[in-house]
């Protein structure tokens, strides 16, 4: 017998993998301990996880998925040759579909391009809170991407405009926005540069203090002054999505939580994998009496109901803007295709969006 963690590293399948493909009826433990409810799985079932796990790469539907079990191994394997030729037809003709599409979308883009100042040649010199800056990057600092395909992500935009500088920061499945005051800049026109990761970080590193900091964007160049202390360096020579686009409508269901005690009923609460089984989702719903919380699979109610979210991120959300002692922030929840706001109670220009999670059914 092998316990669930030797069956994971044996097969490529995760933990919350098997977790997923047992409750989904697909590959049942040989044996539970009735006691501590510890997984233990049969020799002869490691050929079927490896299996499944070739599977879940190629991005099989769980309900083919289904069949291909149903009939492996078996003496007839007509039924399971045709599941995987069928699939890959299915992905070939994707992707020659999705090709054409952007080819022609790419054509669109040619025909619309127009030259413009970019604003990476703008000019602007600010001064700010030490202490504004450093929980505007604070707030965003988490949702910055990573992905190396997406180098205008790579970093925190601050987006300058009037006496406003706001710092946003998206990998795509959450964004952040937080603002703090600046002078200086009057009527100078919006300036937007995308400060690099590392870049970021050192300028957090430098806004301590109650005092004031100096903010200059030129030539492509950002520096920032704290007294007789500096840090600079070049800005990502990418534009920044508008992220301005990216805000929901609003008028979603609000309510207040007590950060503490939501973030161990998250911690504590019901948790299923999303329909890949790669992470661990919370599904959330606003009760009548204005709580909300994460509830069980088989509590989810009508359609419209619940939301549900990627749990890690959530958490990353909340520790973010928790920042200063905050025991209170708001959720805003939508239809359960838009995405999850969290926002601050005293400050509704600093928070964070997640897109939700799409579940099996």
């Amino acid at each position: 017998m092998r316990s669930i963690g030797e069956m994971a590293r044996e097969s490529g399948l995760g933990v919350s993998a098997l977790r997923f493909y047992d409750r989904a009826g697909v590959l049942v433990p040989a044996w539970v301990d009735p006691v501590s409810g510890y997984r233990w799985y049969a020799p002869g079932q490691l050929d079927e996880a490896r299996m499944l796990a070739g599977l879940r790469r190629a991005g099989m539907p769980l309900a083919d998925i289904r069949l291909v079990t149903a009939g492996w191994p078996g003496p007839d394997t007509d039924l399971v040759r045709h599941l995987f030729d069928a699939h890959l037809r299915r992905l070939e003709q994707g992707l020659s579909d999705a090709r054409d599409a952007f080819s022609a979308l790419r054509s669109l883009l040619d025909l619309r391009e127009n030259p413009v100042t970019t604003t990476r040649t703008a000019t602007a010199d600010v001064e700010l809170s030490a202490n504004g800056l450093a929980a505007a990057l604070d707030a965003v600092r988490f949702a910055v991407s990573r992905d190396p395909e997406l180098p205008m992500l790579a970093g925190v935009l601050l987006d300058l405009e009037g006496g406003d500088l706001h710092t946003v920061a998206t990998d795509r499945y959450r964004m952040a926005v937080a603002r703090t005051a600046v002078t200086g800049h009057g009527d100078g026109g919006r300036v937007q540069v995308v400060v690099p990761t590392a870049l970021a970080d050192a300028m957090r590193a430098l806004s301590v203090g109650d005092g004031p900091v100096r903010l200059v964007v030129a030539d492509g160049r950002v520096t920032l002054e704290a007294g007789d202390r500096q840090t600079a360096g070049r800005a990502v020579d990418h534009d920044f999505p508008d992220y301005r686009r990216l805000l929901p409508p609003g008028g979603g269901r609000r309510a207040a939580v007590d950060v503490a005690a939501f973030r161990a009923a998250l911690l504590s609460g019901p948790a299923r994998l999303d329909e890949t089984g790669a992470y661990e989702v919370s599904v959330l719903r606003i009760d009548a009496d204005g709580a909300v919380g994460p509830v069980a699979e088989g509590d989810v109610g009508e359609a419209g109901e619940c939301v549900a979210v990627n749990r890690a991120y959530l958490l990353d959300a909340l520790a973010a803007l928790d920042g200063g002692g905050r025991d209170r922030l708001v959720l805003e929840l939508g239809a359960p295709t838009a995405p999850i706001a969290v926002r601050r109670t005293d400050d509704e220009d600093a928070y964070s969006l997640l897109m939700p999670v799409r579940l099996e059914d």
